[in-house]
């Protein structure tokens, strides 16, 4: 795979110069993120849509995540970001279609992997059947979707298990269905105050347009 290079920032977000992706987390250099979250309504029920990774990804492989993200590389501007979408998912959106939920400051260490992001995150109301995702094997294996009022719930440790249901592709390649109960232990473990801060803004959102 072609090295990427990112942008690297201060903690107060001051431009640095440009590293390797290998060295920025290496350093724990703040960089630039693109975070997609898609929802979608279903007679009169939200539901919030999740990858499930790849079990060849280096960091965190099989375990649910944002529906879509990535790092914006040192020749890319924000609205690039919204590559990811095709490239993971295979579906067309454009920049314009995405509404900005804001930007947040993400932090987690796991052993000698240090992750420092600058998150734009973003937000698309989707309109798409979940059998039209065409998923990038290498990096999803799987997209779910959870009533969003449940996911809440999970993330904001109300409960401790939800139903999610979608598909998955096995080890053969074959698309499979699944309806079953996940836990937080089987999602990516960013920050509780990144879910509480995506959950409110999906949530005001939400309440902008019923």
């Amino acid at each position: 795979m072609e090295q990427e290079f990112l942008n690297i920032f201060d903690r107060q977000r001051n431009p640095r110069g440009v590293a390797s992706r290998e060295e920025v987390h290496r350093a724990g250099y703040w960089h630039e993120t693109f975070h997609c979250w898609f929802i979608s309504e279903e007679d009169g029920v939200h539901y919030i849509y999740l990858q499930k990774r790849s079990a060849l990804k280096k960091d965190y492989p099989d375990l649910l995540d944002i529906t879509a993200a990535g790092h914006i590389l040192a020749q890319e501007t924000i609205q690039d970001g919204v590559r990811e979408i095709k490239e993971e998912l295979g579906i067309d959106v454009t920049f314009n279609e995405l509404v900005p939920l804001g930007i947040i400051e993400y932090s987690h260490t796991r052993n000698e992997f240090i992750d420092n992001e600058i998150s734009h995150v973003f937000l698309y109301k989707s309109q798409f059947s979940i059998n039209e995702y065409i998923l990038q094997k290498e990096e999803v294996a799987g997209i779910v979707k959870a009533e969003f009022q449940d996911f809440s719930r999970l993330m904001l440790r109300d409960c401790d298990e939800i139903m999610v249901e979608g598909f998955e592709i096995n080890q053969f390649g074959k698309k499979i269905t699944v309806r079953k109960q996940v836990r937080r232990k089987d999602f990516v473990p960013h920050e509780q105050s990144y879910y509480e801060d995506i959950i409110d803004f999906i949530t005001k959102e939400i309440n902008n347009y019923l």
